[in-house]
């Protein structure tokens, strides 16, 4: 059994899975029931897990991979990242897009080369299970934070088994493909998607890790109270 802090410094996004590799279901469903701990306002617990595999996560693969490939860029339902991009995310962003496609000898300016390596994630990177996290319409903006909570127990749990993951907000382009293949309620809308799985070992793309800031930068301590405005 891994540590909590090596189930956390040890998560990263895999972007190569055992395709012939099955998770058992009674493993999916113990994940669940871990992360089904996690913190929520008034204990609401908002948040609405579909799993996918077999022929099922094969039509939803199909379908967003078609869309993706045909240039299809769909729409999302809400804005996952900034509507106008600055620093310092525009350079965090910069520098993780163009480690992974370094790494993998994609140079700049390949469009069609990033393009399928985009395309992987709705395939689920090969992953034999996919699981998507909906959330009813109607809630406000702390939910969605309990839903964030609850998708990184998922990802934390899934370590404790053995397995890895990749959070995708890919799938949100197609919203509305994954949704009624998965014959999700119009009450409820999609979060994200995650690809779930057992890694391939010394796989090239899975070597790929982000850098994080130092505590430093984004921690303020304080002994004494401000001065007010």
């Amino acid at each position: 059994m891994i540590s909590v802090e090596e189930a956390i410094v040890g998560r990263q996004s895999i972007r190569a899975f055992q395709a012939d590799r099955p998770v058992p279901r009674k493993i999916i469903e113990k994940i669940l029931e871990i992360a089904g701990r996690a913190p929520s306002g008034s204990n609401i617990q908002p948040w609405k897990v579909w799993v996918v595999t077999g022929a099922a996560r094969d039509a939803i693969a199909e379908a967003c991979h078609a869309r993706h490939m045909a240039g299809d860029q769909g729409e999302r339902e809400y804005n996952y990242y900034p509507v106008k991009w600055r620093e310092p995310y525009l350079g965090r962003r910069r520098e993780t897009g163009w480690g992974l496609y370094g790494l993998l000898g994609i140079e700049k300016g390949d469009r069609e080369a990033m393009k399928l390596q985009h395309g992987r994630n709705f395939l689920f990177f090969d992953a034999p299970v996919g699981l998507f996290f909906t959330i009813e319409r109607d809630l406000e903006l702390g939910s969605w934070l309990d839903c964030g909570m609850f998708i990184q127990s998922v990802m934390l749990a899934a370590r404790g088994e053995g397995l890895e993951t990749c959070p995708q907000a890919a799938f949100c382009n197609y919203h509305d493909t994954v949704t009624a293949l998965l014959g999700v309620p119009e009450d409820q809308q999609l979060i994200c998607g995650m690809s779930l799985g057992y890694a391939v070992p010394g796989a090239k793309v899975n070597r790929f890790r982000t850098s994080r800031t130092p505590v430093a930068e984004f921690t303020t301590f304080l002994e004494t109270p401000a001065s007010p405005p």
